[in-house]
């Protein structure tokens, strides 16, 4: 069973960037795709961007298309989220989350926070 720890949260500006890393142990993190959710207060938590389990294959929500980039090193065990142009509607608490190729999203961490002030 895989284990996923966030790291990278912080306050910036609006117009900065920050990078997110989610770094996974206890399973061989080449056969899980990975996500990243966000959950601001008051609101439901919502998808950002997900990575397929050989890192070739992304996908992104609407609202961060052309802003974020998720990326895999599947060497590292690690799955990043680069996240540039920020915007104050992207402060949220940022969740990794993994997935098999029979599952869904069952796999999640503790979240780290990221605030963007305006």
């Amino acid at each position: 069973q895989v284990q996923l720890v966030e790291s990278g949260g912080g306050l910036v500006q609006a117009g900065g960037s920050l990078r997110l890393s989610c770094a996974a142990s206890g399973g061989t993190f080449s056969d899980y795709g990975v996500g990243w959710f966000r959950q601001a207060p008051g609101k439901e938590r919502e998808f950002v961007a997900a990575i397929n389990r050989s890192g070739r294959s992304t996908d992104y929500a609407d609202s961060v298309k052309g802003r974020f980039t998720i990326s895999k090193d599947n060497a590292k065990n690690t799955v990043y989220l680069q996240m540039n142009s920020l915007k104050p509607e992207d402060t949220a608490v940022y969740y990794c989350t993994a997935r098999t190729a029979l599952s869904g999203y069952n796999y999640w961490g503790q979240g780290t926070q990221v605030t963007v002030s305006s």
